[in-house]
């Protein structure tokens, strides 16, 4: 294994960090990781890992915002409750670093909530699904994280 491996390897690391505390774009790092090894190997192999990997990372996206969403609406949060989470996570994300983008969402939907249904228990119960379906997010974006580290590892044992 060579030394541009390795930081490949430390760069997709440094996106899984990005994904757990959202301070760097950790799908994306991952995906660039992929992008930057298979370009400099120049290999039919490394073009296929960057094929798929863009694929599983498109298809990850699209879940990860997809799905979440769907639970929320189910559970009947409404998506200006959602936006004014989103709102308040923006604002929290500069307040608090590192956990001021989940306290702020998680607080915004818990006043929006209130708000409009008037109860705490109603806004509680409205808020867990939030919490739930930010859960499903994160977990979404590491399985994909975890998927496309998996074929960068085949595609470098495969290419040795």
């Amino acid at each position: 294994m060579d030394g541009f491996t390795v930081v490949v390897g430390l760069i997709m690391v440094i996106g899984f960090i990005g994904i757990v505390v959202p301070l760097l774009p950790g799908l994306l790092l991952i995906w660039a990781a992929v992008l930057l090894w298979a370009t400099e190997t120049q290999t039919a192999a490394g073009w296929a890992v960057l094929g798929v990997s863009t694929i599983l990372a498109l298809v990850g996206i699209l879940f990860q915002y997809l799905l979440p969403g769907r639970r929320m609406a189910k559970a009947g949060v409404p998506t200006a409750s959602t936006l004014a989470g989103a709102v308040l996570g923006m604002i929290g994300f500069f307040v608090v670093p590192v956990v001021g983008l989940f306290l702020g969402f998680v607080l915004g939907i818990y006043l929006a909530e209130r708000s409009r249904l008037g109860t705490q228990t109603a806004a509680l119960s409205s808020t867990k699904h939030a919490v739930k379906a930010i859960a499903l997010s994160v977990g979404i974006e590491l399985l994909t994280g975890l998927a496309i580290a998996g074929t960068w590892v085949v595609g470098v044992i495969t290419s040795a």
